[in-house]
C-alpha cells in the first residue's frame, strides 16, 4: 500500500520517506543537507473537489485531512482553527470607488476568529502538534516574534508536549504572560529576533531536541496552504489580488504550494497578484525590491537584500530584519506581477480605529499594517478596476491590550452630572477617516 505522503528536497530532488527519516536526519535532506522540502501526496488530487463543494459544517482545517501530513486522525490536536470566515468589507470598496474611481470587491480573512489564539498561526500549530504527537515527540523548541510562540505553546500544551519558546525582548509583553500561563517555558532573549533564533538553535542542538525550522517547515507550510482551499470553498473563486503584511512569509509561500500541488487540475484557478506589506521601520524586503526594480531586475537581483540589525519597530510581530526567504518571496511577487510596499507604522493605530468604527472588528497591529497596505496599493495604482482583493488579516487583539489602549479614543473621566454630555457616535466618523483622507486622497 502506498504511503500517504513523502518529502522531496527542493534543492536536489531527493525523496525523503516521511517524518521518521526527516526527524531522524535533524529535519534536513540526507543527500544535500538543506531543509527546504515539498510534501508530495499519493491521495487522488480530484478528491479535493468534493471537499471544496461540501455543504456540511466544517469544524477545522482537518476537513482537508487527505492533503495534510498526518497518518492517523486519532492523533489530531485541534481547537477549531483554520476555517475563519471571509467577509466582504464594503467600506473599503466605497473608498476605492469614491476616491480612485475603482469598482472592486474586497474580502478579508477573519483569522481573529480562530478559537485558540486568534491568529492564523493556529493553522501551523495544529499540524505541528498533531504530527509531533503521532511520532512520540515530547519536547520542542520554537523561536518567534510573538504570534507563532503563543499558538505553538497552546497546541503543544494541549498535546502534552513541552515547549521551550524563545522570543526577542521587544515582543509584546502580553505574549510572555500567555505562554507562561500554559506551563510552557518562555525565554525572553536580550536581543533581536535573529539572536533569539540563534539561541534557540544552540539550545536545541545542545539538548538533542527538534526545533521549528521556520517558514519553509513542512508542518507550517502544509497547514497554511489550506487558506487557498478556504478561499475557493467560501468565495468560489481565487481573487485577482492577495495582500498581506509579512514578516517571514510562510502564508504566501504556502499559497504557492497549494497551486503547485494542483497545477494540472483547474481547481484553484489563476494565482493572484501578490502584494506584500511591511512597516517602514523594518522593511528590508521592500528596500531590496525597490532597488531591484529600479535597476531592471539584473541577474541575481533576488539575492541582494539588506539585513537590519536590532530593528526598532512599533510592530514587533513583523520585525524580521534578516529576510532569508526574500529570494523565494520576491520571485513569487515578480512572477505574479505583484508589488512590495512599506507603510507608516504610526498609522497602525489609525487603521485599527477605522476598522473598529466601520465594521466593529478589533484588529491587532500586524493586521492593521496589512489593511493599511490596501490603501497604499490604491495610491500606487496596484489595484485595477473590477478586480477582487483578498486581505489575509493576521490577528486580533487578544494579546495586544497595550495597543488596544492606544486605539481607544472616547474615554473621559467625570465627577458629577455637569460633566456629562449627550453622545453621538456618528460625530467620530470624520475623526477616524481624517488620517486616510490626508495620506491617501
Amino acid at each position: 500500500m502506498r504511503k500517504k505522503f513523502h518529502f522531496q528536497c527542493l534543492t536536489c530532488g531527493h525523496e525523503i520517506d516521511g517524518f521518521e527519516e526527516w526527524f531522524g536526519n535533524n529535519q534536513s535532506c540526507p543527500k544535500c543537507g538543506t531543509n527546504q522540502v515539498y510534501t508530495i501526496y499519493s491521495t487522488l488530487k480530484e478528491n479535493l473537489i468534493d471537499l471544496l463543494k461540501t455543504d456540511k459544517h466544517i469544524s477545522s482545517l482537518w476537513h482537508y485531512f487527505d492533503f495534510l501530513p498526518l497518518n492517523k486522525k486519532e492523533n489530531i490536536v485541534s481547537d477549531g482553527e483554520g476555517i475563519s470566515p471571509i467577509q466582504r468589507w464594503k467600506f473599503l470598496e466605497d473608498f476605492a470607488r469614491n476616491h480612485y474611481g475603482l469598482n472592486v470587491e474586497v474580502y478579508v480573512n477573519r483569522n481573529d476568529y480562530s478559537p485558540a489564539t486568534g491568529t492564523f498561526k493556529d493553522k501551523g500549530a495544529t499540524v505541528a502538534a498533531s504530527v509531533l504527537k503521532e511520532h512520540g515527540i515530547k519536547e520542542y523548541v520554537v523561536a518567534s516574534t510573538g504570534n507563532t510562540a503563543n499558538a505553538f505553546a497552546q497546541y503543544l500544551a494541549k498535546a502534552g508536549i513541552s515547549a521551550s519558546i524563545f522570543v526577542p525582548q521587544d515582543s509584546l509583553r502580553e505574549n510572555f504572560v500567555h505562554i507562561g500561563s500554559l506551563g510552557q517555558k518562555v525565554y525572553i532573549v536580550k536581543g533581536d529576533y535573529a539572536y533569539a533564533k540563534k539561541l534557540a538553535k544552540e539550545y536545541a542542538e545542545k539538548n538533542g531536541l527538534l526545533i521549528s525550522i521556520g517558514n519553509m517547515d513542512p508542518l507550517r507550510l502544509e497547514a497554511k496552504k489550506t487558506t487557498a482551499f478556504e478561499i475557493i470553498r467560501q468565495l468560489g473563486k481565487m481573487p485577482d489580488v492577495y495582500i498581506q503584511a509579512i514578516s517571514g512569509g510562510t502564508s504566501p509561500l504556502a499559497l504557492e504550494k497549494a497551486f503547485h500541488d494542483f497545477q494540472n487540475l483547474d481547481i484553484l484557478g489563476e494565482k493572484p497578484r501578490m502584494i506584500f506589506i511591511q512597516g517602514d521601520r523594518c522593511d528590508p524586503q521592500v528596500q531590496a525590491w525597490k532597488k531591484a526594480k529600479a535597476a531592471g531586475f539584473p541577474e541575481g537581483w533576488e539575492h541582494d537584500y539588506p539585513v537590519i540589525e536590532n530593528p526598532k519597530t512599533l510592530v514587533p510581530t513583523l520585525a524580521t530584519g534578516n529576510p532569508v526567504l526574500y529570494p523565494r518571496l520576491a520571485k513569487l511577487v515578480k512572477r505574479t506581477g505583484g508589488e512590495y510596499f512599506s507603510v507608516n507604522e504610526e498609522m497602525a493605530v489609525d487603521t485599527s480605529r477605522l476598522v473598529a468604527y466601520e465594521v466593529a472588528v478589533k484588529v491587532g497591529p500586524a493586521s492593521a499594517i496589512g489593511i493599511l497596505g490596501f490603501f497604499e496599493a490604491l495610491k500606487n495604482n496596484a489595484i485595477k478596476d473590477n478586480e477582487s482583493v483578498f486581505i489575509n488579516m493576521g490577528e486580533g487583539v487578544r494579546r495586544a491590550i497595550t495597543f488596544l489602549e492606544e486605539v481607544s479614543y472616547t474615554t473621559e473621566q467625570v465627577t458629577d452630572i455637569t460633566d456629562l454630555k449627550r453622545f453621538d457616535r456618528c460625530k467620530y466618523k470624520d475623526f477616524v477617516w481624517k488620517p486616510f483622507y490626508e495620506h491617501y486622497t
